[in-house]
């Protein structure tokens, strides 16, 4: 009998871990979208990742600045990463403020 290949997709829904704040209170936190977020990357789909949860690329931006400062030595190092710490809590605190405020009016 031959090997027939075969094409797993990497699904994490499977494995996706409740919003507490949701349960409790019943209103999205600050990170919600984020997991599935994480799941439509890594199908593909850049653009339903962003409308999901739009801090996902400026966090991609900070972890690959971070994990490539362990290898090389920046002058301004420091400086990049406090801009790119400010542009993700920016994006954050601006697309939590416009989900609630669509979600109120």
């Amino acid at each position: 009998m031959p090997l027939q290949p075969t094409i797993f997709a990497l699904s994490l829904k499977d494995y996706m871990l409740p919003c507490l704040n949701k349960q409790l209170f019943g209103l999205d936190c600050p990170g919600c979208g984020m997991q599935r977020s994480v799941d439509l990357l890594f199908h593909g789909e850049f653009l339903a990742a962003f409308q999901m949860y739009p801090a996902i690329y400026p966090i991609i931006m900070l972890l690959f600045f971070l994990s490539t400062t362990f290898f090389v030595k920046l002058k301004y190092a420091q400086q990049i990463k406090m801009v790119l710490m400010l542009l993700v809590a920016g994006t954050i605190i601006v697309s939590y403020i416009l989900k609630m405020n669509n979600l109120f009016n």
